[in-house]
Protein backbone atom coordinates (compact mmCIF):
# COMPACT_ATOMS: atom_id res chain seq x y z
CA UNK A 1 0.00 0.00 0.00
CA UNK A 2 1.48 3.19 -0.45
CA UNK A 3 1.56 5.89 2.41
CA UNK A 4 -1.24 8.59 2.05
CA UNK A 5 -2.48 11.56 4.11
CA UNK A 6 -5.04 9.65 6.16
CA UNK A 7 -5.95 11.31 9.32
CA UNK A 8 -5.94 9.14 12.99
CA UNK A 9 -8.20 10.16 15.24
CA UNK A 10 -6.28 10.79 18.37
CA UNK A 11 -6.03 14.46 20.40
CA UNK A 12 -3.72 16.07 17.89
CA UNK A 13 -6.31 15.09 15.00
CA UNK A 14 -8.82 16.51 17.04
CA UNK A 15 -7.43 19.95 17.05
CA UNK A 16 -6.97 19.80 13.14
CA UNK A 17 -3.57 18.09 12.82
CA UNK A 18 -2.98 15.44 9.90
CA UNK A 19 -1.22 12.38 10.69
CA UNK A 20 0.50 9.99 7.68
CA UNK A 21 0.25 6.57 8.31
CA UNK A 22 2.68 3.90 7.95
CA UNK A 23 2.75 0.80 6.47
CA UNK A 24 3.03 -0.88 9.61
CA UNK A 25 0.11 1.28 10.84
CA UNK A 26 -2.28 0.26 7.48
CA UNK A 27 -1.35 -3.35 8.39
CA UNK A 28 -2.39 -3.16 12.30
CA UNK A 29 -5.96 -1.19 11.12
CA UNK A 30 -6.29 -3.96 8.70
CA UNK A 31 -5.67 -7.50 10.58
CA UNK A 32 -7.74 -5.66 13.93
CA UNK A 33 -10.56 -5.02 11.29
CA UNK A 34 -9.99 -8.29 9.70
CA UNK A 35 -10.12 -10.07 13.42
CA UNK A 36 -13.10 -7.86 14.83
CA UNK A 37 -15.12 -9.30 11.85
CA UNK A 38 -14.54 -12.77 12.80
CA UNK A 39 -11.89 -13.90 10.31
CA UNK A 40 -9.12 -16.24 11.54
CA UNK A 41 -5.78 -14.88 10.61
CA UNK A 42 -2.90 -16.80 11.71
CA UNK A 43 -0.72 -14.28 13.22
CA UNK A 44 1.47 -16.81 14.76
CA UNK A 45 2.88 -18.16 11.34
CA UNK A 46 4.50 -14.68 11.51
CA UNK A 47 8.06 -14.47 12.84
CA UNK A 48 8.30 -13.38 16.46
CA UNK A 49 9.60 -10.09 15.66
CA UNK A 50 6.95 -9.40 13.25
CA UNK A 51 3.96 -10.63 15.77
CA UNK A 52 5.86 -8.16 18.33
CA UNK A 53 5.74 -5.27 16.18
CA UNK A 54 2.12 -5.69 14.82
CA UNK A 55 1.06 -6.08 18.74
CA UNK A 56 3.05 -2.79 19.66
CA UNK A 57 1.44 -0.89 16.14
CA UNK A 58 -1.77 -2.08 17.16
CA UNK A 59 -1.82 -1.29 20.90
CA UNK A 60 -0.62 2.22 19.98
CA UNK A 61 -3.26 2.84 17.36
CA UNK A 62 -5.82 4.89 19.59
CA UNK A 63 -9.05 5.14 17.76
CA UNK A 64 -9.69 4.76 14.18
CA UNK A 65 -12.18 7.19 12.72
CA UNK A 66 -14.82 5.50 10.30
CA UNK A 67 -13.37 7.59 7.48
CA UNK A 68 -9.82 6.86 7.68
CA UNK A 69 -10.54 3.30 8.75
CA UNK A 70 -12.93 2.90 5.49
CA UNK A 71 -9.98 4.74 3.31
CA UNK A 72 -7.43 2.09 4.76
CA UNK A 73 -9.65 -0.80 4.23
CA UNK A 74 -10.37 0.69 0.65
CA UNK A 75 -6.63 0.54 -0.54
CA UNK A 76 -6.03 -2.32 1.22
CA UNK A 77 -8.89 -4.23 -1.89
CA UNK A 78 -7.43 -1.96 -4.36
CA UNK A 79 -3.70 -3.62 -3.74
CA UNK A 80 -5.47 -7.31 -3.69
CA UNK A 81 -7.66 -6.52 -7.02
CA UNK A 82 -4.52 -5.84 -8.84
CA UNK A 83 -2.43 -8.73 -7.30
CA UNK A 84 -2.65 -12.01 -10.42
CA UNK A 85 -0.27 -14.23 -9.04
CA UNK A 86 1.91 -14.68 -5.90
CA UNK A 87 4.01 -16.90 -4.09
CA UNK A 88 4.07 -16.78 -0.36
CA UNK A 89 6.64 -17.89 1.96
CA UNK A 90 9.70 -17.37 -0.53
CA UNK A 91 11.27 -20.87 -0.80
CA UNK A 92 9.94 -22.44 2.03
CA UNK A 93 6.48 -21.47 0.13
CA UNK A 94 7.92 -22.99 -2.89
CA UNK A 95 9.03 -25.90 -1.24
CA UNK A 96 6.08 -26.82 0.53
CA UNK A 97 3.87 -26.32 -2.99
CA UNK A 98 6.45 -28.63 -4.95
CA UNK A 99 5.86 -31.31 -2.16
CA UNK A 100 5.90 -34.32 -3.63
CA UNK A 101 7.08 -33.02 -7.55
CA UNK A 102 10.43 -32.72 -7.23
CA UNK A 103 12.78 -35.22 -5.82
CA UNK A 104 13.80 -35.56 -2.19
CA UNK A 105 17.17 -35.33 -2.65
CA UNK A 106 16.78 -31.93 -4.63
CA UNK A 107 14.38 -30.47 -1.89
CA UNK A 108 17.15 -31.01 0.57
CA UNK A 109 19.82 -29.62 -1.37
CA UNK A 110 17.91 -26.41 -2.09
CA UNK A 111 17.16 -26.14 1.94
CA UNK A 112 20.43 -27.27 3.51
CA UNK A 113 21.93 -24.44 0.31
CA UNK A 114 19.41 -21.43 1.83
CA UNK A 115 19.97 -22.81 5.46
CA UNK A 116 15.95 -23.19 5.46
CA UNK A 117 16.57 -25.39 8.39
CA UNK A 118 17.17 -22.70 10.49
CA UNK A 119 13.80 -20.65 9.64
CA UNK A 120 11.31 -23.69 9.53
CA UNK A 121 10.11 -25.46 12.92
CA UNK A 122 12.55 -28.31 13.56
CA UNK A 123 10.10 -29.79 15.72
CA UNK A 124 7.42 -30.38 12.88
CA UNK A 125 10.13 -32.34 10.83
CA UNK A 126 11.56 -34.57 14.07
CA UNK A 127 7.86 -35.07 14.96
CA UNK A 128 7.86 -36.99 11.50
CA UNK A 129 10.46 -39.19 12.05
CA UNK A 130 10.07 -43.09 12.76
CA UNK A 131 10.28 -44.44 15.69
CA UNK A 132 13.10 -45.90 15.71
CA UNK A 133 15.33 -43.29 14.50
CA UNK A 134 14.17 -41.28 17.63
CA UNK A 135 14.87 -43.85 19.31
CA UNK A 136 18.50 -43.42 18.11
CA UNK A 137 18.34 -40.07 18.65
CA UNK A 138 17.69 -40.73 22.07
CA UNK A 139 20.28 -43.37 22.58
CA UNK A 140 22.62 -41.12 21.69
CA UNK A 141 22.09 -37.52 23.33
CA UNK A 142 22.22 -36.51 26.82
CA UNK A 143 19.65 -36.98 29.84
CA UNK A 144 18.27 -33.51 29.12
CA UNK A 145 18.29 -33.28 25.53
CA UNK A 146 16.38 -36.43 25.51
CA UNK A 147 13.52 -35.07 27.86
CA UNK A 148 13.00 -32.23 25.94
CA UNK A 149 12.18 -34.20 22.98
CA UNK A 150 9.80 -36.72 24.79
CA UNK A 151 8.04 -33.86 25.72
CA UNK A 152 7.80 -32.24 22.25
CA UNK A 153 6.72 -35.85 20.85
CA UNK A 154 2.97 -37.26 21.03
CA UNK A 155 2.38 -39.07 24.34
CA UNK A 156 1.87 -42.59 22.71
CA UNK A 157 5.26 -42.04 20.42
CA UNK A 158 7.15 -40.76 23.66
CA UNK A 159 5.98 -44.05 25.62
CA UNK A 160 7.27 -46.33 22.55
CA UNK A 161 10.16 -44.77 22.65
CA UNK A 162 10.63 -45.26 26.51
CA UNK A 163 9.75 -48.89 26.32
CA UNK A 164 12.41 -49.85 23.89
CA UNK A 165 14.79 -48.28 26.36
CA UNK A 166 16.69 -49.92 29.23
CA UNK A 167 15.18 -49.40 32.59
CA UNK A 168 17.89 -46.99 34.02
CA UNK A 169 17.73 -45.48 31.04
CA UNK A 170 13.91 -44.83 30.75
CA UNK A 171 13.62 -43.87 34.40
CA UNK A 172 16.56 -41.51 34.00
CA UNK A 173 14.91 -39.68 31.12
CA UNK A 174 11.68 -40.29 33.08
CA UNK A 175 13.00 -38.06 36.32
CA UNK A 176 14.43 -35.12 34.28
CA UNK A 177 10.92 -34.28 32.09
CA UNK A 178 9.75 -33.55 35.67
CA UNK A 179 12.53 -30.88 35.62
CA UNK A 180 11.93 -29.22 32.14
CA UNK A 181 9.39 -27.09 33.60
CA UNK A 182 11.77 -24.17 33.64
CA UNK A 183 12.80 -24.32 30.11
CA UNK A 184 12.31 -21.15 28.03
CA UNK A 185 10.87 -21.60 24.65
CA UNK A 186 14.51 -20.18 23.16
CA UNK A 187 15.78 -23.39 24.64
CA UNK A 188 14.13 -25.99 22.96
CA UNK A 189 14.31 -24.45 20.03
CA UNK A 190 17.90 -24.35 19.79
CA UNK A 191 17.97 -28.11 21.07
CA UNK A 192 15.41 -28.73 17.73
CA UNK A 193 17.45 -26.85 15.73
CA UNK A 194 20.67 -28.68 16.77
CA UNK A 195 18.94 -32.36 16.50
CA UNK A 196 17.84 -31.19 13.22
CA UNK A 197 21.03 -29.93 12.33
CA UNK A 198 22.68 -33.01 13.63
CA UNK A 199 20.33 -35.03 11.14
CA UNK A 200 21.12 -32.47 8.30
CA UNK A 201 25.15 -33.23 8.80
CA UNK A 202 24.77 -37.21 8.13
CA UNK A 203 26.19 -38.54 4.41
CA UNK A 204 23.38 -39.19 1.76
CA UNK A 205 22.30 -42.96 1.60
CA UNK A 206 22.52 -44.86 -1.66
CA UNK A 207 19.31 -46.97 -0.62
CA UNK A 208 16.11 -45.77 1.40
CA UNK A 209 15.85 -49.23 2.78
CA UNK A 210 17.69 -50.46 5.47
CA UNK A 211 19.94 -53.10 4.60
CA UNK A 212 17.75 -56.44 6.86
CA UNK A 213 14.56 -55.16 4.54
CA UNK A 214 16.45 -54.94 1.20
CA UNK A 215 17.92 -58.77 2.43
CA UNK A 216 14.89 -60.09 3.55
CA UNK A 217 13.01 -58.69 0.04
CA UNK A 218 15.83 -60.88 -1.41
CA UNK A 219 15.46 -63.76 0.38
CA UNK A 220 11.44 -64.11 0.21
CA UNK A 221 11.57 -64.86 -2.93
CA UNK A 222 13.92 -67.13 -2.93
CA UNK A 223 13.56 -71.11 -2.76
CA UNK A 224 13.42 -72.08 0.86
CA UNK A 225 16.25 -74.52 0.84
CA UNK A 226 18.95 -71.38 0.07
CA UNK A 227 16.72 -68.84 2.21
CA UNK A 228 17.58 -71.16 5.49
CA UNK A 229 21.38 -71.88 4.55
CA UNK A 230 21.79 -67.94 3.96
CA UNK A 231 19.92 -67.57 7.20
CA UNK A 232 22.08 -70.04 8.97
CA UNK A 233 24.84 -68.27 7.47
CA UNK A 234 24.03 -65.26 8.68
CA UNK A 235 23.13 -65.99 12.50
CA UNK A 236 26.74 -67.03 12.48
CA UNK A 237 28.39 -63.90 11.63
CA UNK A 238 26.14 -61.93 13.19
CA UNK A 239 22.76 -62.75 14.70
CA UNK A 240 21.45 -59.27 15.49
CA UNK A 241 21.37 -58.96 11.71
CA UNK A 242 20.14 -62.43 11.08
CA UNK A 243 17.41 -61.71 14.02
CA UNK A 244 16.77 -58.57 12.05
CA UNK A 245 16.16 -60.21 8.60
CA UNK A 246 14.05 -63.22 9.78
CA UNK A 247 11.48 -60.00 11.13
CA UNK A 248 11.89 -58.66 7.43
CA UNK A 249 11.65 -61.71 5.52
CA UNK A 250 8.05 -62.79 4.20
CA UNK A 251 6.98 -66.24 2.87
CA UNK A 252 3.92 -67.62 2.14
CA UNK A 253 3.98 -69.08 5.93
CA UNK A 254 3.93 -65.51 7.42
CA UNK A 255 0.50 -65.06 6.00
CA UNK A 256 -1.96 -66.38 8.45
CA UNK A 257 0.17 -64.89 11.05
CA UNK A 258 1.16 -61.52 9.48
CA UNK A 259 -1.68 -60.44 7.09
CA UNK A 260 -5.12 -59.79 9.14
CA UNK A 261 -7.99 -61.64 7.51
CA UNK A 262 -10.01 -59.00 6.67
CA UNK A 263 -7.36 -58.05 4.45
CA UNK A 264 -7.13 -61.23 2.72
CA UNK A 265 -9.08 -59.99 -0.42
CA UNK A 266 -7.30 -57.31 -0.78
CA UNK A 267 -4.04 -58.29 -0.77
CA UNK A 268 -5.03 -60.96 -3.91
CA UNK A 269 -7.03 -58.82 -5.86
CA UNK A 270 -4.40 -58.16 -8.56
CA UNK A 271 -3.76 -61.72 -8.92
CA UNK A 272 -5.14 -63.82 -11.40
CA UNK A 273 -7.64 -66.79 -10.43
CA UNK A 274 -5.56 -68.76 -12.21
CA UNK A 275 -2.13 -68.03 -10.67
CA UNK A 276 -3.57 -68.07 -7.04
CA UNK A 277 -5.46 -71.58 -7.55
CA UNK A 278 -1.61 -73.10 -9.10
CA UNK A 279 -0.29 -71.25 -6.08
CA UNK A 280 -2.93 -72.67 -3.48
CA UNK A 281 -2.34 -76.25 -4.92
CA UNK A 282 1.14 -76.37 -5.01
CA UNK A 283 1.06 -75.39 -1.52
CA UNK A 284 -1.89 -77.52 -0.31
CA UNK A 285 -0.05 -80.45 -2.29
CA UNK A 286 3.44 -79.26 0.23
CA UNK A 287 1.16 -79.31 3.63
CA UNK A 288 0.95 -76.20 3.94
CA UNK A 289 -3.20 -76.87 4.66
CA UNK A 290 -3.37 -74.12 7.44
CA UNK A 291 -2.17 -71.48 4.64
CA UNK A 292 -4.63 -72.51 2.26
CA UNK A 293 -7.64 -72.43 4.89
CA UNK A 294 -6.66 -68.85 6.00
CA UNK A 295 -6.85 -67.88 2.73
CA UNK A 296 -9.94 -69.22 1.29
CA UNK A 297 -11.72 -69.02 4.52
CA UNK A 298 -11.33 -65.50 4.60
CA UNK A 299 -12.89 -64.33 0.95
CA UNK A 300 -16.36 -64.45 -0.05
CA UNK A 301 -17.69 -67.84 0.01
CA UNK A 302 -18.55 -67.52 -3.82
CA UNK A 303 -14.84 -67.17 -4.85
CA UNK A 304 -13.81 -69.74 -1.71
CA UNK A 305 -15.87 -72.60 -3.67
CA UNK A 306 -14.99 -71.60 -6.96
CA UNK A 307 -11.12 -71.83 -6.11
CA UNK A 308 -11.74 -75.38 -4.13
CA UNK A 309 -12.89 -76.53 -7.33
CA UNK A 310 -10.54 -75.65 -9.66
CA UNK A 311 -7.60 -76.64 -6.61
CA UNK A 312 -9.29 -80.25 -6.75
CA UNK A 313 -9.16 -80.51 -10.39
CA UNK A 314 -5.42 -78.87 -10.99
CA UNK A 315 -3.22 -81.51 -11.86
CA UNK A 316 0.29 -81.95 -10.00
CA UNK A 317 3.02 -79.44 -10.70
CA UNK A 318 7.09 -79.56 -10.79
CA UNK A 319 8.55 -78.17 -7.93
CA UNK A 320 10.06 -74.75 -10.15
CA UNK A 321 6.58 -74.52 -11.55
CA UNK A 322 5.05 -74.62 -8.40
CA UNK A 323 7.72 -72.31 -6.26
CA UNK A 324 7.04 -69.43 -8.95
CA UNK A 325 3.46 -69.55 -8.51
CA UNK A 326 4.04 -69.46 -4.56
CA UNK A 327 6.91 -66.89 -5.57
CA UNK A 328 3.77 -64.92 -7.75
CA UNK A 329 1.65 -64.73 -5.26
CA UNK A 330 4.13 -63.83 -2.01
CA UNK A 331 5.29 -60.69 -4.46
CA UNK A 332 1.55 -59.85 -5.00
CA UNK A 333 1.06 -59.66 -1.27
CA UNK A 334 4.55 -57.39 -1.09
CA UNK A 335 3.51 -54.68 -3.75
CA UNK A 336 0.16 -54.14 -2.20
CA UNK A 337 1.90 -53.76 1.41
CA UNK A 338 4.19 -51.65 -0.85
CA UNK A 339 1.58 -49.55 -2.00
CA UNK A 340 -0.16 -48.82 1.59
CA UNK A 341 -3.22 -50.68 0.69
CA UNK A 342 -2.40 -53.23 3.68
CA UNK A 343 -0.65 -53.37 6.24
CA UNK A 344 1.82 -55.96 7.95
CA UNK A 345 0.48 -57.48 11.38
CA UNK A 346 3.61 -57.34 13.98
CA UNK A 347 4.95 -60.04 15.56
CA UNK A 348 4.04 -58.80 18.87
CA UNK A 349 0.80 -57.32 18.12
CA UNK A 350 -2.39 -58.52 20.02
Amino acid sequence: MSTGSIALSSPSAAMGTRLTLTHRQKAAIVVKFLMQEGAAIDVDRLPETMQADLTQTMGALGIIDRATLGEVIHEFADTLSNIGLGSAGGLAGALSFLDGKIAPSTAERLKKEAGLQKFLDPWDRLRSLPSQDLIEIVIAESIEVSAVLLSKLDVTVAAEILTALDGPHARSISYAISKTGSVTPQAVQRIGQSLVAQLDNQPERAFSQPAENRVGAILTITNPTLREEVLAGLEETDPDLAAKVRKAVFTIDDIPSRIAPFDIAKALRPLAQDDLTAALAYAQSQGKTEVCEFILGNMSKRMSDALKEEIDDFGPQKPAKGDAAINLMVATIQDQLAKGEIKLVQPDDT
